[in-house]
């Protein structure tokens, strides 16, 4: 959940109008032309490889980030406010490649902390631990203060959770193609399936929540104007150039503190005349401070995807998601499967909605949501293939669909049952 740095530039440079703001914003928020690329963004949190539930100290977490951050690694690192770790993969010419790169630079950054004694874990939200921030920068400090305003939903999203986020190109738009209008509408009924599909964090500080995702239930806690999707009557372009232009600016950054403005918005900003005047550099970096489940910059970011358990577990959502929105065929099935969701997607954007919400809550129990997963891994093992897919990626996806999607289950399906079992056995114990 970062937000960059300063762009290039930084808060100084010539001021942007409303009209120019509305301009660039139409201009770089979707680069059609075929798909070609695909990347990845992993998050994991940091726990004790033999006691997860036990916290690891700030000195502790300061001398692992600095050991993993000398490693030769081909994907970007970053460090996240709670201290979670995150690669960003390069953009990939093909999944496998992109497999192979982020692989090899997973197995280096946990080689690293094994011998601390530390572990990267895949979990939507940490089931144990309580958020605590670790990064204390001005702009950590900024976004805790202006996400405080709605509950405490931001700190645990800022602190104890983690993600797969799969980059894919936006498309083309032409006669015959799923271009990015077509690509854009199925990325946000397919996301409700993805939700459910890897739903992985049913617990928060020790206990069940009720939700197989937590960390989706939390982004829907979140100031709409900040984590919600654009209306999708419109077209995608103008949509999203409004939700930007009309969304709520977290911060304005200067030399110490960081103003928090309140229900101000960048549209709003460009036209004050008691703000200093935001530049193109605010204009980038307020766009990173949005956090629908699709976001485009460019790519289309899917960002619904909760931290998936197991060494290759991430690799399973990436190419699922890769398939089908890549491979022609496969793309169509998933759009077939999810067309009779659209229904209960009405009455809000994601992730507000009520197909949202209830993949949330029940992951794959939701009947609806398991047939539309059971077509589309279908549709993805059929596609992978086509798309020069090793047998590592195929294997890992089939014993996915076997484990989890043909019984309507999802990985938080398991962690409430090794909850359970705990449980059982704790009440058993004689005193």
């Amino acid at each position: 959940m970062s937000a960059p740095s300063s762009p290039e530039g930084g808060i100084h440079g010539a001021a942007v109008t409303e009209q120019q703001a509305e301009d660039l914003v139409e201009a770089i928020c979707f680069k059609t032309g075929p798909p070609r690329s695909v990347g990845v963004e992993v998050e994991w949190l940091v726990h004790r490889e033999h006691v997860p539930d036990h916290v690891v100290g700030r000195e502790e977490l300061e001398a692992a980030h600095a050991v993993v951050r000398r490693l030769p690694l081909t994907s970007g690192l970053s460090v996240e406010p709670g201290g979670q770790v995150e690669l960003s993969s390069r953009p990939a010419p093909s999944l496998g490649r992109c497999v192979e790169e982020v692989s090899a630079d997973l197995r280096a950054v946990r080689g690293a902390l094994h011998e601390r004694g530390l572990t990267l874990a895949g979990m939507g939200v940490d089931p144990w631990n309580s958020p605590r921030r670790f990064l204390r920068e001005p702009r950590y400090d900024a976004m805790e203060a202006c996400l405080d305003r709605t509950g405490t939903a931001g700190r645990t999203l800022m602190c104890t959770s983690a993600s797969v986020q799969v980059c894919l190109d936006a498309g083309r738009e032409e006669p015959g193609v799923m271009g990015f209008a077509r690509r854009w509408w199925l990325a946000h009924h397919l996301g409700a399936v993805l939700v459910a599909a890897f739903a992985n964090s049913p617990m928060a500080e020790g206990r069940p929540t009720g939700w197989r995702s937590t960390r989706q239930l939390m982004w829907a806690e979140l100031d709409p104007g900040r984590a919600a999707g654009p209306s999708l009557a419109h077209d995608p372009r103008r949509a999203w150039v409004r939700r930007v232009l009309d969304a709520p600016v977290m911060c304005i950054r200067r030399d110490g503190p960081w103003e928090v403005p309140d229900g101000v918005s960048f549209r709003q900003w460009t036209r004050s005349r008691s703000m200093r005047p935001p530049t193109r550099a605010d204009l980038d970096y307020h766009i990173s401070t949005l956090f629908p489940p699709v976001r485009p910059r460019g790519h289309l970011e899917l960002r619904m995807i909760d931290a998936q358990p197991g060494d290759d577990g991430w690799i399973v959502p990436l190419a699922v998601a890769t398939a089908l929105f890549d491979d022609p065929e496969a793309a169509a099935q998933a759009n077939r499967a999810v067309h009779p969701l659209a229904r209960r997607a009405v009455g809000a954007p994601p992730p507000h909605n009520a197909l949202w919400r209830d993949g949330a809550r029940h992951g794959l129990a939701d009947p609806e949501l398991k047939r539309a997963a059971a077509v589309c891994f279908a549709a993805a093992l059929d596609a992978l293939p086509r798309l020069g897919a090793n047998s590592r990626i195929m294997d890992a996806v089939a014993a996915y669909d076997d484990r989890y999607v043909r019984r309507g289950r999802c990985p938080a399906d398991d962690v409430l049952d090794r909850y359970r079992d705990r449980d059982t056995s704790a009440r058993r114990r004689p005193e």
